[in-house]
């Protein structure tokens, strides 16, 4: 299912442009051996027919054919930007901002890639670290769309000082003057906002924009307005496989030549996502946005949205739940002394409901028993239930996440949104006051 984007938005730097034809160009077609030709035809085919899903709409083929391209070269630049187009354009949010920083890291010029990892972020809620990557790479982000972004990472006010000069220039098209309308409303200048928009519309369509642009003005969540921009549909993100991990030391060969419909379903299991680093997101409550006509921008079905824990699965290795156990006691974690307070907290998932919960925190204790010392937290919106433990110094919280993923859980630091303590907690103290 996918919704229109918001009228009157519009950032150059997503549109793909050209064809694979240049990414053979940036490094297939000089392969030198077989076994590499082999490779960089293979890429080119899958690159190929990512294209074309996207150009149809079907992002969900075209992140298959994008991750096979990108396992037979991995060192493609333009290759992971294709990988990352299709993960925005499916509405994972996560696996796009891996997938752009990859890019920066092999192509520090590609200007497109500095922005898309911005909306990214963005999304995630990671406002201060966008607006930071937005200044570090403002020589080769086009100011009108640098200034979209800024104001989207909550600061409207620079925003409109760069979209103001883009939209004085003699080359600036009704777009641009669009964007900048609606950084100015972001701004709170809604009469100026309005005056930049009727330029290039009737004042009848100029006063219905102002109307659409109230609800897109007042997000409730942090992938509100990119998802609105973009014209998707945030849903449950996995994240980028582990096997295609830029610097991975895994063979990808399989996964390359395997049919997008045989890609390895394991490829993030959560025991590989255990060396990842902690990710760090300020996250705030998401609801359903309404816009003025009625309509409502509806999320995917939610299940579990950070960790897949294994339902009921007995241990069959002893020897290796024995070595996560001793390494989770030789971990230095917030057990041995007492938790700094503060405004962070460890999300451990996001559920179907409260119930599904209460298992999945049953199960992270059992994991990582540390978790036992600590009072479960979350909060109900939508069709989910966020599963979390907090109220940490950002420290601390960082220290108990890392040491869960140790054991192979999975997880991320983010600051509060709401949480209280878990309802189950709550009705178990009501029955015994009861008593």
């Amino acid at each position: 299912m996918k919704k229109r984007a918001i009228a009157g938005l519009s950032l150059s730097a997503l549109m793909l442009g050209g064809t694979m034809v240049g990414c053979a160009q940036g490094g297939i077609s000089t392969a030198s051996s077989r076994s590499d030709e082999k490779l960089a035809k293979l890429a080119e085919n899958n690159a190929a027919k990512a294209q074309q899903a996207l150009a149809k709409g079907d992002a969900i083929k075209a992140i298959s054919y994008a991750e096979a391209a990108v396992a037979a070269m991995p060192r493609d630049a333009e290759l992971r930007a294709l990988l990352g187009a299709s993960y925005l354009k499916a509405g994972r949010f996560t696996s796009a901002h891996t997938a752009y920083a990859d890019v920066l890291q092999l192509s520090p010029t590609n200007g497109k890639a500095a922005l898309n990892l911005a909306l990214a972020m963005i999304a995630e809620g990671q406002w201060d670290e966008a607006r930071t990557l937005l200044d570090e790479h403002a020589a080769i982000v086009p100011a009108a769309d640098r200034g979209l972004a800024m104001a989207l990472a909550g600061d409207p006010a620079t925003g409109a000082e760069l979209l103001m000069t883009a939209a004085r220039s003699p080359d600036a098209t009704a777009t641009t003057r669009q964007n900048f309308a609606l950084v100015l409303a972001l701004a709170g200048r809604w009469a100026e906002a309005r005056q930049v928009a009727g330029i290039d519309m009737a004042p009848q369509a100029a006063d219905a924009r102002m109307l659409e642009w109230t609800a897109f003005a007042k997000p409730t969540g942090a992938a509100d307005q990119v998802s609105a921009l973009l014209g998707v549909i945030p849903v449950k993100d996995p994240g980028l496989p582990v096997a295609l991990a830029l610097n991975a030391s895994v063979p990808v060969t399989q996964l390359a030549a395997a049919a997008p419909s045989q890609v390895p379903a394991d490829a993030a299991s959560p025991e590989a996502a255990a060396n990842e680093a902690v990710e760090v997101a300020q996250v705030e409550p998401a609801a359903t946005m309404t816009s003025p006509s009625g309509s409502k921008i509806v999320f995917a079905e939610r299940q579990e949205v950070v960790q897949s824990l294994p339902l009921g699965r007995a241990p069959t290795a002893p020897k290796r739940v024995e070595a996560a156990t001793r390494l989770a006691t030789a971990t230095p974690t917030p057990a041995s002394r007492e938790m700094a307070k503060g405004k962070w907290y460890v999300q451990l998932g996001a559920f179907d409901s409260a119930d599904v919960a209460k298992d999945a925190w049953h199960r992270a204790q059992r994991r990582y028993p540390v978790l036992a010392e600590q009072t479960p937290t979350g909060m109900a919106f939508k069709t989910f239930y966020r599963l979390s433990v907090g109220g940490f110094g950002r420290s601390d919280a960082e220290t108990l996440c890392r040491g869960y993923r140790a054991t192979g859980g999975r997880c991320f630091v983010r600051t509060g949104a709401g949480d209280q303590t878990a309802v189950w907690v709550k009705a178990g103290k009501i029955q015994l006051a009861g008593r």
